[in-house]
């Protein structure tokens, strides 16, 4: 990268955390309340965007019936499948090295905060993260670029000086109406070739690809 990174932003789910199994069987179990069913690979697109927006686009029900379906969702979302849910291998690592090389390093995720804190807590990741920005009210409609700006503006943070990390065409899409760069990941939840057409900066395919990408330890 050509600019100096001094604070990188990560989405969480399919970049920090390995959430889909929860999501899809939530998202599951809110479709069967409604005569609805899909298999679980199908349900792969759910786990990231805002999920009132993504009913709304996937099944074409009206608002009011996407915040019901969010809401059925959260049934067993909140007491079970958060917990499904664990950090992909080479994220601790990653987070060390970029805060060894002093960057300042946040979540900006459409998941809603509390979640996010709650799951980075359990896995001893929270002390990694200068600051958690998610949604609020506890449902995960909150537009991208809202949520990096706030990452952003509480990081005290230029957009020169950002990258966000993210594994899908709404990362890259939020980070881009913020006038940040988006590097995208391989090990999320991207169907192929999205986030190369959404207009990722790069596309790293581990962890270390993007320690690398960042020159964590050479602001150069």
């Amino acid at each position: 990268m050509n600019q100096t990174i001094t604070t990188v932003l990560f989405d969480f789910d399919g970049t920090v955390f390995d959430t889909v199994e929860g999501i899809t069987k939530s998202i599951q179990y809110a479709l069967r309340k409604h005569g609805r069913d899909a298999t679980l690979e199908d349900l792969r697109c759910f786990a990231g965007p805002p999920l009132v927006d993504k009913f709304m686009e996937v099944y074409g029900v009206t608002r009011e019936e996407a915040e019901q379906l969010v809401t059925d969702f959260r049934e067993r979302y909140v007491p079970i499948g958060v917990y499904e849910s664990s950090p992909f291998p080479g994220i601790r690592e990653l987070l060390e090295a970029l805060r060894r090389a002093g960057k300042k390093v946040a979540v900006a995720t459409s998941k809603p905060q509390t979640m996010a804190e709650l799951l980075l807590e359990r896995a001893g990741l929270r002390e990694l993260f200068d600051v958690v920005v998610g949604s609020g009210g506890g449902v995960n409609n909150d537009a991208k670029w809202q949520i990096v700006t706030r990452a952003m503006e509480l990081c005290s943070a230029k957009p020169e000086n950002c990258v966000l990390v993210g594994d899908t065409k709404y990362d890259v899409e939020g980070a881009r109406k913020c006038g940040i760069p988006c590097i995208g990941v391989r090990w999320g939840y991207a169907a192929e070739g999205e986030l190369e057409a959404a207009g990722a900066l790069a596309v790293a395919e581990t962890p270390e690809d993007v320690k690398t990408m960042i020159k964590a330890g050479d602001s150069t």
